[in-house]
């Protein structure tokens, strides 16, 4: 009995067990339901509202206007660049943007708000029967992940028009002929920005352009903000910290409105004034014509109509933030703390985009920089410490007053869990576990609403994981290998820094003469040359007379600003200098004509780099083939062995017959130094073979072996050598190579061009034999000696060497100098000038560039004229020195 009341009692306690664990379960359910529900299902935000977007938050490319749909035109080829270009060659002179006498032009108390279909074609009327209109936009980038135009400003000579493009969306369409009519003049203030977000929302191209900023540029006013030329031409100041706040809010307020119509209601009044100025230097200028500063305001304008807009692409989501974190954090950190924060900070800036484009907010709204920074370094154990650790990191955010958050975004709060378990996984299977994350989100059944920017998104990457799939291991292998020699590539060799600082350098007349970076601005401060005249960006007046002008030589490109991108594709996360015409080649220019010359020197990005390269080589081959000068150094002997075989023979043929290349033969020594004795014998007798080839067949010794690993190598490439781990040379105390007076230097020799008559002096290179033999110094290179010739009786006639300290034997040194030596005595400079246009013509075919710097040319002439103290002036080289 008593054991029957036990099991009762037993069973009772276990069901309450049981309950008391399923309502437990089922509470925690209910809260992380809730919990993971998300913000936007209370928060519609006003883009939502949009019924078609022209550019959605997905990885695919930005599809332009098409005008024509029988044509098979380029999606990303500009719907009106024949309108533009003909504006550009046929620029007129003649213009007038205040079509009536006014002296008032103060802001008056009306305007016109236009937020319906109908109010838009009444405007669209208005602006058919004008000549010139001014335009400026708003724009809101925090709550959108590409950012979208929330307002548009368009004022006449006679009334100012509010556009809401948030309520006309998707009418905006109506006024795309009005901005893509040529006969209809535009004027925007710094419209690059301007011009893109046209395209990207509503497919408006803008034609006929007058930027009051390039203007400026070509005034050489000492700014060209539009806040300078407001308070300089009419008296008016604004507050720029509007235009940082959030222009989505409907009614605007006051100050909004106010500032909203001052930036387009005065600027066609500056640009009246403009006008007038280029006009007036115009008639003052001493160019005689050459130089028309309207034209040439006007073109520069032009220039930027050609822009088109273009998604910023990546290899994998968030990988030109997180390898721009990395960068900024990891300096002095040690290689196990940089494995672990690399890969933290990969998950969370991955994490970061994909929430960014799935709820269309920017990335610093939906977590900072500073957060990923403090996630990465200490890891959190629950998701309150999470919580925490971003809170405190956002405190250090700066954003607008009106636009500061109190804590971790509502994206983080709504996928707490989300963040944390993708932080304790260790898997290294990004792809599926991102895959999962979207699948929650706007999956079936997801916590997020589908909407028309990301609904693409989940479409294509769904594909994307699908091609994943089906790759089998080996190629996934290889994919990833190349992946990380770019990664590591770019991380290596890209610009650490700005390239372009766009500083300025004004004459003593106020005209812009260059932009330059900071060191030279300094070196001209420090030695009282000049003053600054301004701070940001900087720049200086010169004190002194300068020789010239820029626009006085035709060589406008020196006084345009230049951005830091890629003039290839736009790409601005990370580039490279890549320089048009080679070195083997400019090197042996003439010094006017290659010294202080920025305008061949670009930025590419790694992938454009690579391009440009491939093409470089091809050329290079083709004018190897065309001027039958070989591209590398065919063979090299012993400069001793090579007299002695001459003078001991009856012709040329056996002297043609030696020698060996300078890679083979270095290659050759490298191996017997290094693995000689353990080498199959028949492997060792071969490579012994390439290396008597060099001294004439003699017995050779390993003092023999270190000398030919040196030989053809410039001065900085034998340092290299010689720094690099298991090369120890056991005889560098002693003399790498004999004294001058023994000859014994390498002789180089071309096979395609040795006859039993002679040996071509054009297909050897200059051989250094001078050596100061009183200190015991390694010569400066090891260059082949002077001109070797055959003469008619087979005697050895011997020129006297040329030194040259920089020419390496290993690389296209040789060939560079050949060929500039043929075009110098075949056709002057004028051959070397129309070298470097087929040098930029291959460059463009290959790149076909659409951020190049405004001013650049194919036909650029590198013409300069030095002034009498340059050190590269010719008559001053020329002139003895007077003590």
């Amino acid at each position: 009995m008593e054991l029957h009341r036990k099991d009762k009692i037993a069973l009772v306690v276990a069901s309450l067990a049981a309950l008391t664990i399923y309502f437990t379960a089922r509470r925690r359910r209910k809260q992380r339901s809730v919990r993971s529900s998300c913000y936007l299902r209370d928060d519609q935000k006003p883009q939502y509202a949009f019924k078609r977007v022209l550019a959605d938050n997905s990885y695919s490319a930005f599809k332009h206007l098409k005008l024509d749909m029988n044509t098979d035109n380029d999606v990303n080829s500009h719907p009106y660049e024949s309108e533009i270009l003909s504006l550009l060659e046929n620029s007129s002179s003649e213009f007038d943007f205040i079509s009536s006498e006014r002296n008032d032009f103060t802001l008056s108390d009306t305007y016109v708000w236009v937020e319906t279909a109908s109010q838009l074609e009444e405007l669209v009327d208005v602006l058919n029967k004008e000549m010139v209109f001014a335009v400026d936009t708003e724009q809101h980038s925090l709550r959108s992940f590409l950012g979208f135009t929330a307002l548009v400003q368009i004022s006449t000579d006679k009334e100012d028009y509010l556009v809401d493009t948030i309520a006309l969306h998707d009418s905006m369409s109506l006024l795309r002929p009005v901005f893509a009519n040529s006969h209809i003049c535009k004027v925007f203030h710094g419209a690059d920005n301007d011009i893109l977000w046209l395209q990207r929302d509503f497919h408006i191209y803008v034609v006929n352009l007058f930027d009051t900023a390039k203007a400026c540029e070509v005034l050489s006013k000492p700014q060209k903000s539009l806040a300078y030329l407001l308070e300089t031409y009419c008296g008016v100041a604004t507050n720029k910290m509007l235009q940082r706040e959030d222009w989505r809010l409907r009614p605007l307020s006051e100050d909004m409105v106010r500032y909203a119509r001052t930036d387009a209601h005065y600027l066609l009044h500056i640009a009246n004034c403009l006008l007038s100025e280029l006009k007036q230097v115009n008639e003052n200028s001493s160019t005689d014509g050459k130089f028309n500063f309207l034209l040439e305001a006007s073109r520069r304008s032009n220039m930027i109509c050609l822009q088109l807009y273009t998604k910023e692409t990546e290899g994998s989501p968030g990988e030109s933030a997180a390898s721009s974190i990395c960068y900024r954090h990891l300096n002095s950190q040690l290689n196990s703390f940089k494995t672990q924060f690399q890969d933290h900070v990969r998950r969370l800036c991955a994490w970061r985009d994909l929430m960014a484009r799935v709820h269309d907010e920017s990335l610093r709204y939906v977590l900072s920089d500073q957060a990923i920074i403090a996630l990465a370094t200490q890891m959190s154990k629950n998701t309150r410490e999470l919580y925490a650790t971003i809170a405190q990191a956002d405190l250090n955010v700066d954003l607008s007053p009106s636009l500061l958050l109190p804590g971790p975004s509502p994206v983080v709060c709504s996928h707490l869990d989300d963040l944390h378990c993708l932080l304790r996984d260790k898997s290294g299977d990004l792809d599926n576990i991102f895959l999962g994350i979207l699948q929650n989100c706007i999956g079936s059944n997801g916590s997020c609403p589908l909407s028309i920017f990301n609904y693409a998104l989940l479409v294509k990457y769904n594909l994307k994981m699908m091609t994943i799939s089906k790759k089998n291991d080996r190629r996934n292998a290889k994919k990833m290998s190349k992946k990380a020699s770019r990664e590591l590539f770019v991380q290596k060799f890209s610009c650490k820094s700005p390239v372009y600082h766009n500083c300025r350098i004004y004459a003593n007349d106020g005209r812009l003469l260059c932009y330059c970076d900071r060191r030279k601005l300094e070196w001209y401060l420090r030695r009282e040359l000049a003053e600054l005249v301004d701070d940001d960006p900087p720049a200086i007046k010169i004190l002194f007379e300068p020789k010239g002008r820029p626009e006085d030589e035709g060589n406008d490109f020196y006084i345009q600003s230049k951005k830091n991108i890629c003039v290839g594709c736009g790409e601005g996360n990370h580039y490279l200098r890549y320089r048009i015409i080679p070195s083997c080649y400019r090197i042996h220019f003439p010094e006017h004509l290659k010294s202080h010359r920025s305008h061949d020197i670009v930025l590419l990005c790694v992938d454009c780099h690579e391009v440009a390269h491939a093409a470089a080589e091809k050329h290079k081959r083709n004018l190897a083939a065309e001027f039958g000068i070989p591209l590398f150094v065919r063979r090299v002997v012993d400069t001793k062995e090579a007299f002695d075989l001459v003078e001991s023979s009856d012709s040329a043929t056996n002297f043609q017959e030696e020698g060996v290349s300078p890679l083979e033969l270095r290659t050759a020594a490298m191996a017997l130094l290094r693995h000689g004795p353990r080498m199959p014998p028949k492997r060792q007798e071969e490579l012994m073979h390439v290396v008597m080839r060099y001294y004439g067949r003699r017995e050779i010794s390993e003092e023999d072996l270190e000398k030919a690993l040196l030989v053809g190598m410039s001065p900085h490439e034998r340092r290299r050598l010689q720094k690099k781990k298991g090369i120890a040379l056991k005889h560098s105390g002693q003399h790498i190579f004999p004294d001058a007076e023994h000859q014994n230097g390498a002789c180089s020799i071309d096979s395609s061009t040795v006859t039993n008559s002679s040996i071509d002096a054009d297909a050897d290179a200059d051989v250094n034999n001078h050596m100061n033999s009183d200190n015991g110094t390694v010569p400066e290179t090891c260059l082949p000696c002077g001109e070797v010739k055959v003469s008619d009786n087979g005697s050895a006639i011997t020129a006297q060497p040329k030194f040259n300290s920089k020419l390496s034997l290993l690389g296209h040194g040789p060939h560079g100098k050949q060929v500039v030596d043929h075009l110098l005595a075949e056709y002057g400079e004028d051959g070397i000038r129309q070298f470097c246009q087929r040098w930029r013509q291959v460059f463009v075919a290959a790149i076909q560039p659409r951020f190049l710097p405004a001013g650049w040319d194919v036909n650029h002439s590198g013409r300069r004229d030095f002034g009498e103290f340059s050190v590269y002036n010719s008559i001053k080289k020329l002139s003895p020195t007077i003590e």
